[in-house]
């Protein structure tokens, strides 16, 4: 089955950039077969020479005076908003820029109104990031409900049978960690409007192979850190709030940058004798309300700006059916060699991971160090008992990589039953 990818049809150039020109970018894979973005990617040159003419731009401090350099900085980091609202086709006013996933999801977890007795629903497959934010809140008598998942899938049938009058959040990844189950998320956000829940998505293992539009795919918050298949392994991601949701979240943090800048300008501001720490404020109608509020990670936020401009220049469709013929190239050949493919084959049912196993998790492990002897970089990951070696198929990738794979798990597993060809 194919499978089409609306956002990001078209390069801002009007002309896409060739992926063997994208290859280049990445040095490491002159010494090294990288298949982990799933874990943490490496930075294309893109990236650290933007990172570069910032540390010189700091250490120099090229403005007039130190309050508008930092003022400068702000708006460098700003920038960040219009390209990732670009990815998700998401306005800007709706993106706060956040550590991590993680930071995205506590923020979330804190913001959502929640009262003693209320459910969250969740599924066993879930890295520990999605279920943390709220088992700190179990203190409150917020209650966890876990989705049992049969051979690694789940569907919205599954959370509707286990909903209940008190569940009022489903947090989901759109793709699961440990063997790159892609969720229907369109079917998960329809039964959260129906019973009007709120919707909580870690886009973690999506973003940057497969695009999300949050305009066709409603959810209330999405979290997505920069240091996966986003290329940029620096402290920067970011949390999408729904603009319709801000009425109804409480701010668990706030800054100066929470405020809404004043006429004259923060400069000016701050220049005025006039000025005290408790005046009548207004709070800044954005998701940027919901960051940190003070200074934050330039330099995270400069590298992401960076990446996402290399995947415009690449297109988000165009990215998605090259990491799907990879992964479909890697399945056919995992088949050949007769492993147990973990990963759901049909193309609707994954994104750029795809999770195999030869036996047992020692056997597994074994598997990943004889593969990375040879520099051949994957992991083993697994979660209630799903999961096996992780292989990540990005646009950085090519046959080749793929090919040089499964020569070395042919050849390092040779109990493995062989597949007649």
């Amino acid at each position: 089955m194919r499978v089409s990818f609306g956002v990001g049809q078209c390069a801002p150039s009007g002309e896409f950039m060739d992926f063997e020109a994208a290859r280049a970018q990445f040095p490491a894979l002159e010494q090294k077969t990288f298949l982990d973005a799933a874990c943490v990617s490496i930075a294309p040159v893109a990236v650290t020479n933007a990172i570069k003419d910032f540390l010189q731009l700091a250490e120099q401090c090229p403005a007039r005076s130190a309050t508008l350099h930092h003022i400068s900085m702000d708006g460098m980091r700003a920038a960040a908003r219009p390209a990732i609202g670009r990815l998700i086709n998401a306005d800007e006013d709706e993106i706060a820029l956040v550590e991590s996933t993680s930071h995205g999801l506590t923020i979330a977890a804190q913001a959502i109104p929640l009262s003693t007795g209320d459910r969250v629903l969740l599924c066993d497959l879930e890295f520990m990031e999605v279920a943390l934010p709220w088992i700190q809140l179990k203190p409150r008598g917020i209650e966890i409900d876990v989705v049992r998942t049969r051979g690694g899938r789940f569907s919205a049938e599954d959370f509707a049978a286990s909903l209940t009058p008190n569940t009022k959040v489903i947090a989901i990844s759109s793709v699961q960690w440990s063997n790159g189950f892609r969720c229907n998320l369109d079917a998960i956000s329809a039964l959260a409007a129906e019973h009007d829940l709120w919707l909580v998505v870690d886009a973690i293992q999506q973003l940057g192979a497969i695009p999300l539009d949050v305009k066709k795919t409603r959810v209330d918050l999405l979290s997505c850190g920069g240091h996966k298949w986003l290329n940029s392994p620096f402290g920067t991601g970011f949390l999408y709030i729904r603009r319709g949701a801000w009425p109804k979240l409480q701010r668990p943090m706030s800054g100066y940058i929470s405020v809404q800048p004043p006429v004259d300008g923060w400069g000016a501001h701050f220049q005025n004798p006039a000025i005290q720490p408790v005046m009548d404020y207004k709070f800044v109608e954005s998701a940027a309300g919901f960051e940190v509020g003070g200074t934050s990670n330039y330099v995270g936020a400069i590298a992401l700006a960076a990446s996402l401009k290399l995947i415009q220049q690449l297109g988000e469709s165009r990215i998605a059916e090259r990491v799907c013929q990879l992964t479909d190239h890697l399945i056919a050949g995992l088949n050949t060699i007769g492993v147990d493919l973990v990963t759901p084959p049909e193309r609707e049912h994954r994104a750029g991971i795809v999770t195999f196993s030869v036996g047992s998790p020692e056997e597994n492990t074994t598997l990943m160090d004889k593969l990375l002897a040879q520099k051949i970089l994957v992991s083993v990951r697994y979660t209630s008992k799903v999961g096996g070696v992780r292989v990540s198929c990005h646009y950085f990738n090519n046959d080749a990589d793929i090919d040089r794979l499964l020569e070395t798990v042919e050849s390092a597993v040779p109990h493995v039953a062989r597949v007649s060809k």
